[in-house]
């Protein structure tokens, strides 16, 4: 296309541009849980899991949407759930499992990638490939989005007594256990939705910077949930009108510009950022 103008009129843009808004706003209204819990590593290992999951599903039915959708959510289960299942049936806390079904997976994946030939079209699924996204893609990724948020709002009082004091939550009823194990596989879908759009390596990024940029500005935990979505929808959506006239891919790109605005915050918060500590301390 020779100007954005041309390119927006396409409507794989405008899908695309739908996309970002989605999952943005999906991704950061999760985040926030994950900040919270403070299981951004577990989210990045999780999300590093779903790439041997794709590579067995390759290797048994052929690479297509469903079967690496299939795959990476079996791979993301059997590590996620399976490390919660380990520390709560064990002595080994959930990291170390987490550490050794990940690490096990992930080398499992590698030896199977090793007998394909599709590596470069493994790298769509491994860094994300908006621009071809169907409309089968953004339904199903509103669908698991949308009961993604709903549930996080209707459930929001107990799942922030978890958060803060899981003593307490279950002195009162809460279902600890199951909540967490819920609360788990929530964000393992979310993982799931946002394969596609931005791949195993970067959907990290959607899932930790938009809540942690909410962060750096204020100590309500419920203005964090829709303050990352909004922050999400913000940085995807910028994103989106860079990368054309850059030539950027636009999933790194979506990362990077969420990264910045965190950065940016990071150094002038007004509250928490780096300058207003030291105007502090002086």
């Amino acid at each position: 296309m020779s100007t954005f103008s041309d390119f927006f009129h396409e409507p794989i843009a405008r899908r695309a541009l739908l996309a970002c808004v989605l999952f943005g706003f999906g991704n950061g209204f999760v985040s926030a849980f994950v900040v919270l819990r403070k299981a951004a590593l577990k989210v990045d290992t999780l999300s590093h899991a779903l790439f041997p999951g794709i590579a067995l599903a390759v290797l048994l039915v052929g690479l297509s949407q469903w079967s690496a959708l299939v795959g990476a959510l079996f791979a993301a289960l059997f590590v996620g759930l399976g490390s919660l299942f380990v520390a709560r049936t064990s002595r080994i806390d959930e990291d170390t499992a987490l550490g050794i079904l990940y690490t096990s997976a992930f080398a499992g994946g590698y030896i199977l990638l090793s007998k394909l030939n599709l590596r470069q079209k493994l790298d769509e699924w491994l860094f994300g490939s908006i621009l071809g996204m169907s409309d089968s893609d953004l339904w199903l990724a509103f669908g698991i989005s949308a009961a993604a948020v709903l549930a996080l709002i209707a459930l929001q009082r107990p799942i922030l007594i978890y958060l803060f004091e899981p003593n307490v939550a279950a002195s009162l009823g809460v279902p600890v256990q199951l909540l967490s194990y819920g609360l788990f596989a929530m964000i393992i879908l979310v993982l799931i939705t946002s394969l596609q759009a931005v791949g195993c390596i970067l959907s990290v990024g959607l899932l930790v910077a938009p809540a942690a940029t909410v962060y750096l500005f204020t100590n309500s935990a419920r203005t964090m949930f829709i303050g990352g979505g909004l922050v999400g929808a913000f940085g995807a959506t910028t994103a989106f009108f860079l990368s054309y006239p850059l030539g950027w891919h636009i999933s790194s790109t979506i990362v990077l510009v969420l990264g910045a605005i965190f950065m940016l915050s990071y150094i002038f918060s007004p509250k928490y950022g780096l300058f207003s500590k030291k105007l502090r301390a002086t």
